[in-house]
């Protein structure tokens, strides 16, 4: 098999340069597997298997003991409860060592709502380890177990140095097959459409990447590590030559404020953003290639105290160039709350600059929230601020409320007919503008019913939801 892959790369090799001497194209080939081999030696033993267990409820109706087809109901001591019982799930993925003291690095998706978090090193020792923080937004985790100080760490490098094409190694537990690593290449940068997280800036490599890999590093050929191996694009489960990692700067950035304030905290400027497409270009008489047009400006916020006016295209921040909107608004809630930010605006005609203090994110408002207690419980909804990337996707740009992402069959919000995509406009009678607002009107509303009026921005209704049902 080697030999086949030698031969391979002996023909790409005279295909672009033309003959080789067979000594030098084995020379060359040996050079770069002892590169990769000394990367794996240098890298692997920091890198490490998370086993997670979960308890999860489950209606006790969906809950069936195999055994009492044979034996009766209640064999092997478990009586079947009234309504739920729980029961244990278990997942893997991977992480890497980044601290002496046993910080590690992971995805969320990993460790988030485990109840134990057990990791393995590559010399096969075991620990417990503790949850320190997540970040869902972007898929980010960060845990640590209680080393003695000489535990092997990885070197961080810088992603934002990285280029396209050139050759990185993921390295991880794909299907629960220990320190093993795959090499390609970077295939993009700046991934921010993939929808796999909130504020993504993924790193696209055809590195293999597999079930398991998730929260692994991807490795630059200096043993550094340029990211964390994230998801894969795929249609049958399994890798199809597209993976994703997060940038490790935007890692790093996360991982300090988790130990630092045990949460992340995001800058908001308060608008609603739209991409600039050649029509909108040469409307507004703008002759270069992108930038971010601003459709409106949320009162009380930083934008407006900052004179951004509805109508103006953001063309450059902090002196670099803004070209796609997910991008900017990724830079704009990267940047620590109350910094002041240079934007470069095009306006009637003209290119202006604008200084601007953003302002902290609010929580409840940065993203989708599943609301928890009795009232929402009953409710049975999850809802997005209109800031969010749902509302965008379907252009209520205009609209002012919550837009639903979720709603749990059998609740109340499912019994009176509300549906994910529409907009809850009014609580009650009362206008809500936010996720915050929207949970102080629920959670204030007195008896068995709250009306609300939701909209699909073509049609408005009121809608009665009663929680009793």
């Amino acid at each position: 098999m080697r030999v086949v892959k030698y031969l391979t790369a002996g023909v790409a090799a005279v295909a672009l340069f033309g003959a080789v001497p067979a000594e030098a194209g084995k020379a060359a080939l040996e050079q770069t597997g002892n590169a990769f081999a000394e990367v794996a030696e240098e890298a692997l033993p920091a890198v490490v298997f998370i086993d997670v267990e979960t308890t999860v409820e489950m209606p006790a109706s969906q809950y069936r003991n195999p055994f009492e087809e044979f034996f009766g109901r209640g064999y092997g001591g478990y009586q079947r409860g009234p309504e739920t019982r729980e029961y244990h799930q278990r997942g893997q993925g991977s992480g890497f060592i980044i601290s002496k003291d046993g910080y590690i690095l992971t995805n969320n998706h990993v460790v988030n709502d485990a109840d134990k978090i057990t990791v393995t090193l590559g010399d096969g020792r075991e620990f417990d380890a503790q949850l320190i923080g997540t970040d869902p937004k972007t898929e980010v985790a960060l845990i640590k177990i209680d080393g003695d100080d000489e535990l092997p760490v990885v070197s961080l490098g810088n992603s934002d140095e990285l280029r396209v094409g050139e050759w990185v190694i993921a390295a991880g537990n794909p299907f629960g097959l220990s320190q093993t690593i795959t090499a390609g290449i970077v295939s993009a940068k700046g991934r921010d459409e993939t929808n796999i997280a909130e504020y993504g800036n993924f790193i696209q490599t055809d590195a293999a990447i597999n079930p398991g890999n998730s929260g692994g590093p991807l490795l630059n050929i200096d043993g550094e590590v340029v990211g964390i191996n994230t998801a894969i694009y795929t249609r049958s489960g399994g890798y199809m030559g597209i993976g994703f990692a997060i940038p490790i700067n935007q890692a790093v950035n996360i991982k300090d404020q988790l130990i630092k304030y045990g949460k992340v905290s995001r800058s908001v400027l308060g608008v609603y953003l739209q991409e600039v497409d050649e029509d909108l270009a040469a409307t507004f008489g703008l002759e270069q290639k992108g930038g971010v047009l601003i459709n409106q400006v949320v009162e009380g916020s930083a934008a407006e105290e900052a004179g951004i006016k509805g109508g103006d295209i953001v063309v450059g921040m902090n002196g670099k160039p803004v070209v796609k909107l997910h991008a900017f608004r990724n830079r704009v809630a990267n940047t620590p709350p109350n910094s002041k930010i240079e934007l470069k605006v095009f306006r009637d005609g003209k290119y202006i600059e604008i200084s601007a203090i953003t302002k902290e994110m609010e929580s409840d408002d940065s993203g989708a929230v599943q609301v928890d207690d009795s009232t929402f419980d009953k409710l049975g909804i999850s809802v997005e601020s209109m800031e969010g990337d749902t509302a965008r996707r379907m252009g209520y740009e205009d609209i002012e409320g919550v837009i639903i992402t979720e709603v749990e069959q059998g609740s109340a919000a499912w019994n009176a007919g509300l549906q994910p995509g529409q907009v809850i406009t009014t609580v009650n009678r009362k206008p809500i503008d936010s996720v915050k607002a929207f949970k102080k009107a629920v959670s204030e509303n007195e008896g068995h019913r709250i009306l609300f009026l939701i909209t699909d921005g073509r049609v408005s209704r009121f809608v009665v939801v009663n929680l009793d049902d």
